[in-house]
């Protein structure tokens, strides 16, 4: 199909920012074409049983009408029966939104976006293409998946980044080392111990993380201060800002959920705390046993490697901004935002991880996305008026 259509606003991706911010336009008038696949990173690089670190009071909806809590009155669930969150409810929440929304989403992978004489055009994989006034991207994080440099030494089929890794059935009977200490590496550790594994060896350089239960409540104050005070974040001193990256940490990273210890049998699941790898012995290429060093001595042999290092922003990595990428100013990888999510490319916006240089780490948060979209729609209004 090598259609071409028009449109004000183009929203690339159908996650969880995406589909905020094409709902809000939407009820605004805004005539808008979303396209990617539906939670794709959710669905595609999350395994079954993942339970959420967030509440019922994350949701979608920038109007506060369609939101998790309405959606789980509607299904007779109260809060208690689905806490923690399964990612299982949190995608039939977003099914959910998108229906009430009436968004259609072009289920393409966009190829390419350029700009001629002040429009966009964007190619689609199955050949039809969308020219639009503006384009919404949302990334999200899919593309920044973050390794330690000694990656390479591994055998490719015997290391993933955990979101590459989500399928544990073949890991039964198989010894197994996570590098990594955030929520992520420890509840694919339990998960991991679950499908069978004979051994799982956690190793990262911070301490022992508390596990506690974690209030999200002062992710609240930022939000609020997002919308109520345009470049809230950049507007404040370094100092200021260290202090919220330094809370966010402890809530996120120094602190896991309380649920996972007994989920981690120390017959199964050993934890190396400030410990860090400093040699790996590919045991002779691709099926073979590594040898695997740390800091403190110890040696771990081990059959697949799970890296839950997290993501770090590389505009470069975005296949679909190529043909922009010359143009689009970045710092540390993240694009240059103005205080309406616009790139140096006028009529390009970024939002979601991408946005949280500029707009402090709650945006890498689902928690983030109705202000995203609020703010995004304010930048929209005063552009056209």
């Amino acid at each position: 199909m090598n259609d071409t259509t028009s449109t004000r606003m183009l929203v690339v991706g159908a996650g969880p920012y995406a589909l905020s911010a094409a709902a809000l336009a939407r009820e605004h008038g805004i005539d808008t074409v979303t396209v990617g696949r539906p939670m794709g990173f959710w669905r595609e690089h999350m395994p079954d049983g993942l339970l959420l670190r967030s509440g019922p009071d994350w949701h979608l909806d920038a109007t506060g009408e369609h939101t998790l809590r309405a959606y789980l009155r509607e299904r007779r669930l109260t809060a208690d029966e689905v806490d923690p969150i399964p990612v299982s409810v949190f995608l039939g929440y977003a099914d959910w939104f998108r229906h009430a929304k009436q968004i259609a989403v072009r289920e393409e992978l966009v190829t390419g976006v350029t700009r001629h004489d002040g429009t966009f055009e964007t190619e689609f994989s199955g050949g039809g293409r969308v020219r639009s006034d503006v384009v919404v991207a949302a990334p999200g994080v899919g593309y920044f998946g973050e390794l330690p440099g000694w990656a390479a030494e591994v055998p490719p089929d015997r290391a993933a980044h955990s979101s590459d890794l989500i399928c544990f059935d073949t890991l039964s009977g198989r010894r197994v080392l996570i590098v990594g200490g955030r929520q992520s590496a420890y509840e694919w550790a339990a998960l991991i111990s679950e499908h069978g594994a004979e051994r799982v060896d956690v190793v990262h350089r911070h301490p022992a993380p508390r596990f506690a239960p974690v209030s999200w409540d002062f992710f609240d104050d930022y939000v609020e201060n997002t919308l109520g005070v345009e470049g809230w974040w950049r507007r404040l001193t370094s100092t200021e800002k260290a202090a919220i990256h330094t809370r966010c940490w402890q809530a996120g990273r120094a602190t896991l959920e309380p649920w996972l210890p007994p989920r981690l049998p120390s017959s199964v699941v050993h934890v190396w705390p400030q410990c860090q790898v400093v040699h790996v012995d590919g045991g002779g290429g691709s099926g073979g046993c590594m040898k695997i060093t740390l800091s403190n001595s110890e040696t771990l042999l081990v059959d697949q490697i799970v890296f839950a290092t997290g993501y770090a922003a590389d505009l470069n990595r975005v296949p679909y901004l190529a043909g922009l990428l010359d143009q689009i100013a970045t710092r540390n990888g993240f694009p240059v935002l103005d205080e309406g999510f616009q790139t140096t490319v006028p009529g390009l916006y970024l939002t979601g991880f991408a946005a949280t240089q500029d707009f402090g780490p709650f945006f890498g948060f689902v928690k983030a996305a109705p202000a995203s979209s609020t703010v995004l729609l304010r930048a929209l209004q005063s552009r056209w008026s």
